[in-house]
């Protein structure tokens, strides 16, 4: 695999660090809706932001 450069992994961190924190806010948004399918809908794309997180953790190994 080849070498990231410094730029590269601030960016990926950016990234990584920006999904967290949209995952967090998207379950606190779940929690406050009284709509199931809302509640639904922020439940997912909390799930979503997760994952694609630990998509871009996984270039850091």
């Amino acid at each position: 695999m080849t070498q990231i450069n410094q730029l590269e992994l601030q960016n990926l961190r950016h990234l990584i660090y920006s999904h967290e924190t949209s995952a967090k806010k998207l379950e606190a948004y779940a929690q406050q809706a009284t709509d199931p399918q809302v509640k639904q809908l922020f439940q997912k794309s909390a799930q979503d932001a997760r994952n694609t997180k630990q998509q871009l953790m996984s270039f850091l190994s």
